[in-house]
């Protein structure tokens, strides 16, 4: 499919779905305008809504402080720092674009052989293409009461 990245304040903006498969040894490839915007190293973790999230390193290193820097005395604090970080798994980019995925995280998304690679914003998220078009065909029921609430509250 198409997409891009952008260079923005605060680092590389990723853009774009793209259709991908994933191999008999669980790598998959990134899009090569994604690969040229980012280093060697990346973080694979847990996302939401059933994908995987994928940062360069060092936006990983800020997402991880941001989580660090909640209070370990409150319980969602734990929780949200074990989901994003117990999983988590620094992968390179190997020479021909590819980046192996660990298993618990294949499971964790349900990735098999048809994957959507896509960006968002300051990552890249891995999703099953089947949950993929179905995450789209919700989403696009809700879009338009979404942005409305979004825009009310002054954040569009």
């Amino acid at each position: 499919m198409r997409g891009s990245t952008t260079e923005r304040e605060g680092g590389t903006m990723f853009l774009g779905e793209y259709q991908h498969t994933l191999d008999a040894k669980g790598r998959v490839s990134l899009p090569a305008k994604f690969r040229t915007e980012t280093t060697d190293r990346l973080v694979v973790s847990k996302g939401l809504d059933g994908c995987l999230w994928v940062f360069p390193a060092d936006r990983y290193e800020e997402f991880a402080s941001n989580l660090l820097s909640k209070d370990d005395f409150k319980k969602t604090s734990r929780k949200v720092q074990r989901y994003f970080m117990a999983g988590a798994a620094e992968v390179e980019i190997d020479s021909a674009g590819r980046i192996s995925v660990p298993s618990v995280l294949r499971e964790f998304a349900g990735l098999e052989k048809e994957l959507a690679v896509i960006g968002a914003g300051h990552r890249i998220e891995i999703w099953n293409a089947e949950q993929w078009a179905a995450y789209n065909i919700e989403a696009a029921e809700s879009i338009v009461d979404d942005a409305e609430e979004l825009s009310d509250l002054g954040f569009l």
